[in-house]
């Protein structure tokens, strides 16, 4: 398993933000060493070893984050705000993004050691980071992936999961090669109102669930997007990366690439990770897929540079007979998860949760039936278990399962027309044409093998 990129890095392209050239969790390494060979005891200033209530910074969880848009600077808050870590380097290759950012933890720290970088292989290249947070657009996550693991970081990396299928299984296999620790970003696990609700569908509260409905959001930006030059500050075709390179627009970059299918996945995918995932959580299939998967209908722009669905309905079969109905959110399919079962139905969002019968609101699990994993803060759980080599909330195989949901859904939108799979083997059954949508090709130099 490997990225290839150019044999060599480019021209160093850090940002101006000073650090420190010798760490100190390396100058702990030397004071201790050159304390044993001259017989005497190591004198390390208070001011390294951390100030009461925090960690030493020899103990701490060193952290780099590759990406700080919108979800990236939500998820460097996580970490700052947890004392067991310091974040020690950034990379955006939006340049103001990555000086803010910097900006931020230096100001977080009262000091400036934090670094940034236009290349990600800079920061993936540095032996003092432990951990990467990752939240570029979708069509750069295998990518920024593959290398943190091959580099030997453990990675915090947002939903969805990959930007293809055969994207997920390598990078599922990534982790396993490389002995890591991953958590996907599907936060919703870690809320108890979700967890509840696929505790009591996994305990045969509502009895043989037949159908879970899954609404995800309707739309994107409509209209033309004018061409210009790319701002100064932004590397846009180091954006583009791996993908089709495009005229640029600001409607293009940034947020906006969710409803582009070269970058993201419209609306499904973005939400896939969330919705569909709970879903999976709750009938079981985490580990496993559907069988079937059938467009009922979609809907795309017929203008501008959008190409995402914005109306969709697909009904993916699984081998017990229940079938998952993913559409947009109107009318009576609701955003969130429903189960329906012989004997009632459960169904929860954020901030929304209801039962039929009423009481199973008030119902409790008990030790001996199935208690889900238990998370209360997503980010603690990754590094609990960076700490203690566990799995996470989120592993890399349960968010390949969930995201592989809506693959699949967008292979079938994009065909017209439903189709088999194996999930066993992440085979199609009997139609080449969709064989040939599970990957994309990639811009050189960028490929994964």
């Amino acid at each position: 398993m490997s990225v290839h990129c150019s044999s060599s890095l480019p021209e160093r392209h850090a940002i101006p933000c000073p650090q420190n050239s010798f760490s100190r969790r390396r100058f702990l390494r030397s004071a201790a060493l050159l304390g044993a060979v001259a017989g005497l005891p190591s004198m390390v200033p208070s001011s390294v070893l951390g100030a009461a209530g925090r960690p030493a910074p020899s103990n701490r969880i060193t952290v780099g984050c590759i990406g700080l848009g919108g979800m990236g600077n939500g998820n460097l808050g996580g970490f700052l705000g947890d004392p067991r870590c310091q974040v020690l380097a950034i990379n955006d290759v939006d340049r103001n993004a990555c000086e803010s950012a910097c900006k931020r933890v230096n100001t977080q720290y009262n000091n400036q050691d934090c670094a940034g970088y236009k290349d990600f292989r800079e920061l993936v290249a540095r032996d003092d980071i432990d951990v990467v947070s990752m939240a570029t657009p979708d069509h750069w996550h295998a990518i920024t992936a593959i290398a943190s693991l091959r580099a030997g970081k453990d990675v915090y990396g947002e939903k969805p999961f990959s930007h293809d299928l055969r994207e997920g299984r390598a990078m599922v296999t990534a982790v396993a090669q490389y002995g890591r620790v991953w958590q996907t970003g599907s936060w919703q696990r870690s809320s108890g109102d979700f967890r509840f609700a696929c505790e009591l569908v996994r305990n045969g509260r509502i009895g043989k669930v037949h159908t879970v409905e899954v609404g995800l959001p309707t739309g994107g930006p409509g209209g033309d997007a004018p061409f210009t030059d790319p701002p100064p500050q932004l590397d846009y075709d180091f954006w583009c990366g791996p993908s089709p390179w495009a005229p640029y627009s600001k409607d293009r970059t940034h947020w906006n690439w969710r409803w582009q299918m070269d970058y993201g996945g419209g609306q499904l995918m973005d939400w896939i990770g969330h919705h569909g995932d709970i879903a999976q959580w709750g009938l079981g299939t985490e580990y496993t897929g559907p069988v079937e998967v059938n467009p009922i209908y979609a809907e795309f722009p017929k203008t501008g540079i959008w190409d995402a669905a914005t109306r969709y309905r697909i009904e993916c079969t699984y081998a017990n007979g229940a079938k998952m109905i993913l559409q947009n959110a109107e009318g009576q399919h609701r955003m969130g998860a429903k189960w329906i079962g012989t004997d009632g139905w459960v169904w929860v969002d954020r901030g929304g949760f209801e039962t039929s019968p009423k009481s199973l609101v008030k119902d409790k699990i008990q030790p001996g039936e199935i208690n889900l994993y238990h998370s209360t803060n997503h980010i603690s759980n990754f590094l609990d278990c960076v700490k203690s080599r566990r799995l996470t909330i989120t592993p890399a195989e349960v968010a390949h399962r969930s995201a592989s949901v809506g693959h699949l859904c967008v292979i079938a939108m994009s065909l017209g027309r439903k189709f088999r799979w194996n999930p066993e083997t992440e085979e199609v059954i009997g139609d080449s044409s969709a064989t040939a949508l599970l990957g994309r090709a990639k811009r050189g130099p960028w490929s994964i093998v």
